[in-house]
């Protein structure tokens, strides 16, 4: 690796250390550049017509990413880590103790170990750019910041606002940043270099005011503006021994209930600022070492690492096998229905620069669209995420229709309608007529095969699947589903565009349910037998969220809308036989006017009033009048419940995988989490079988098989893998 820095003279002696890595697109806080950068400050500090130093980075929308991860993926064992964290450490302990001021002048991504640094210099000013947001995502790879953010972070922002940023990995915009002390100034990226440069002499001047004072007269007024600046509830939670034991015991109560125990990097955090709020920062260093070497090599870990590099691979999928081919630009989209879904993807769509124009039915059903689309962002406006101009602008490009009137430029056209074959047929024909030749025509199914509505296109290679996820602009995956026809470039425009919207994109092969609907469909039918056994509806869903999903089956069969769910199940049904049936009579629950949460009423019951604070949703104990055993609900076994409903996911993730649906397990393992909520800690359905041995789950789904019938027998494909003794994920 070539030289990472280079300097330039500001006004009044101030060094600018520029940091620009050669080759990559991100600046990531290494050995190697603590080598560099540390003899550098060292050397600076020595010079005595220097009189300040401002870290910026030569990156157009990043300060420094965080941590090499590539680099943590070869760590062999806890002490090589826990080594490397007090590396880092150290090296920017040097920075702190620095006898010249350092300020971190951020523009972009300040992420991680990037932040850390910035933590230890002396003053933090950044830019108001839209890309610039400031974290601590170690959390999101099962990990803790390891280079004293864990110490340094509660000193500068409190402790209940540090563990809220450690624990939950959360972004922090510039002008929160501002107003919680985690930086002294925002300002323009034009200015961003100047303003730097003038806190560096600021700090200089008062460097060189307190050194005519008493040591005793500057530890007071040190004193009394820490306290003028501190939060009282901070001080009265974090500074007292009473108030950090209350203040940590609600900490550890809220990572038990939001993990269930499956995630140790959190319960670690904890520890290592508790260790330095309570005996020292010295301390709480060696807890923060230790804890992060453990946490490196732990299987939590590996998988998520092994998620996050999935996640970049799939940002480098094309979407087909041929390099050659090239994405078209989409700048006008055409979304037909304007409902949950419809006014959803317009939004996500005119966010990203798009020009999009809905189709409704009618006058009333257009202003409705455009309703819903103000209803994502009027919040946003109101909680300063997005400024009024710009929301403004973004509305803008969103226009509403009756007719096809102004679509003949679109580039792309997504139906949101009905689960309806013949509906969707007829807005095909209606579009292609007026249309380009090479105009995407996209359907948002979740279940009707893509083949089926191409039956009717002129244009069949122009025709492929969009499957989104509600709620569209918070749901991370979007599946792509293409048919034989399907041309290549449609393929990688589709795809191109839904990472343009920042989704986790998956190609798979046409079929019914195509993945996603396809694995979801076993998972919530076996939660219904288990019902309709006698289990209780919410022991049921507890016992899948104390697994790792992020709600219960039974709620989520609320959530997707019971009569959907019964439409879907009978198309599944006619498909794959006996493998996805459900139990009993399904239909006379919804025939009892059970809808659920759309109307209010499902397995559960909801309050007419979402606004309100009370009267949380509570299981409907009239639906037990509709199923076997009454009111009579017997206990469940909780783990053979876990095992039962997690391996229809599972082996049904098998059975795409031989059939060709999914082009690689790993696209398999980010549609799982990304789209249902699996696990991540266990890494998707196919590191899950790898991790627990492809033998024993064999073994189990015989045995559930012999006890619960023909819908567990073992797909083909994991049969194959176990007989072999391969893997899926090597």
């Amino acid at each position: 690796m070539g030289k990472m820095i280079t300097t330039h003279q500001a006004e009044g002696g101030v060094t600018v250390v520029v940091i620009d890595m050669e080759g990559d697109k991100v600046n990531k806080l290494t050995a190697e550049l603590g080598d560099e950068l540390g003899p550098l400050l060292e050397q600076l500090a020595a010079d005595t017509s220097c009189a300040g130093v401002v870290i910026m980075s030569g990156k157009q929308d990043n300060f420094i990413a965080g941590a090499d991860i590539d680099q943590l993926a070869r760590i062999k064992n806890a002490a090589e880590a826990e080594a490397l964290s007090r590396m880092g450490q150290q090296m920017l302990d040097r920075l702190e103790q620095s006898p010249i001021p350092v300020v971190a002048a951020i523009n972009g991504g300040c992420m991680g170990g990037g932040l850390e640094l910035a933590l230890a210099c002396h003053g933090r000013v950044c830019t108001d750019h839209d890309k610039t947001v400031l974290a601590v995502p170690e959390i999101m790879l099962g990990l803790i910041p390891g280079a004293g953010g864990t110490q340094r972070l509660p000193r500068l922002v409190g402790a209940q606002a540090a563990l809220d940023m450690i624990l939950t990995g959360k972004n922090i915009r510039p002008r929160k940043a501002k107003k919680m002390g985690l930086v002294d100034e925002v300002v323009s990226p034009v200015t961003l270099e100047r303003a730097a440069v003038a806190r560096a002499l600021a700090l200089a001047e008062d460097r060189q005011r307190e050194q005519g004072q008493g040591r005793l007269q500057r530890e007071l007024d040190q004193l009394r503006d820490w306290a003028a600046d501190a939060d009282m509830q901070d001080l009265l939670l974090a500074h007292n021994p009473l108030g950090r034991m209350v203040m940590f015991k609600k900490a550890g109560e809220m990572v038990e209930k939001k993990t269930r125990g499956h995630y140790p990097a959190p319960f670690a955090a904890l520890r290592a600022v508790q260790a330095g709020l309570e005996k020292g920062s010295s301390r709480g260093l060696e807890v923060e070492a230790e804890e992060f070497g453990k946490l490196v090599v732990s299987d939590v870990s590996r998988r998520m690492v092994e998620l996050f590099f999935s996640i970049q691979a799939i940002k480098k999928d094309t979407g087909v096998a041929d390099p050659e081919v090239q994405p078209a630009d989409v700048d006008r989209l055409l979304v037909l229905g304007g409902g949950l879904m419809g006014s959803g993807i317009a939004y996500v769509s005119a966010n990203k620069g798009a020009h999009v124009r809905i189709k409704e039915r009618d006058h009333d059903s257009a202003g409705k669209a455009l309703g819903a689309v103000w209803d994502i962002v009027g919040p946003k406006v109101k909680r300063r995420f997005l400024r009024k101009p710009a929301a403004e602008v973004l509305m803008s490009r969103i226009t509403a229709t009756t007719d096809l009137s102004g679509v003949a430029r679109s580039d792309l056209v997504v139906e949101a309608v009905f689960e309806d074959l013949e509906l969707k047929q007829r807005l095909l024909r209606e579009v292609e007529a007026v249309t380009r030749d090479d105009c995407i025509f996209a359907s948002n199914t979740s279940s009707i095969p893509i083949s089926k509505i191409a039956e009717a296109a002129a244009r069949p290679g122009q025709v492929l699947g969009m499957h989104f996820f509600s709620p569209v602009h918070k749901m991370p995956l979007l599946e792509i589903i293409v048919h034989p026809q399907t041309a290549d470039q449609a393929t990688a425009t589709a795809a191109a565009f839904g990472k343009r919207l920042g989704k986790q994109v998956i190609v798979v092969n046409d079929g019914v349910g195509f993945y996603t609907s396809r694995i979801l469909a076993p998972y919530l039918n076996e939660a219904a037998h288990v019902v309709f056994e006698g289990a209780a509806i919410d022991d049921v869903d507890r016992a899948m969220v104390d697994w790792g999903f992020p709600v219960g089956p039974i709620t989520l069969m609320d959530e997707v809308g019971l009569d959907v769910g019964e439409k879907v199940g009978h198309i599944m049904v006619q498909a794959f036989g006996e493998r996805m049936a459900g139990p009993g009579d399904m239909a006379a629950i919804t025939a009892d006017g059970r809808q659920g949460r759309k109307n209010g009423r499902g397995f559960y019951l909801y309050p007419a009033d979402k606004k309100k604070k009370k009267g949380k949703k509570q299981v409907d104990e009239t639906i037990y009048e509709l199923l076997p055993g009454g009111q009579d609900r017997q206990p469940i076994d909780v783990a053979e419940v876990q095992l039962r409903i997690g391996l229809t996911m599972v082996n049904e993730a098998m059975h795409c995988m031989g059939e060709g649906i999914l082009r690689s397990p790993r696209d398999g393992n980010i549609g799982a989490i990304f789209g249902l909520g699996f696990p991540p800690f266990l890494g998707g359905p196919f590191r899950y079988v790898d991790q627990r041995g492809a033998d024993r789950v064999v073994d189990d789904l015989k045995r559930l098989r012999d006890t619960h019938g023909l819908r567990f027998e073992p797909a083909p494909a994991l049969l194959e893998i176990a007989a072999d003794g391969r893997k899926f994920c090597d």
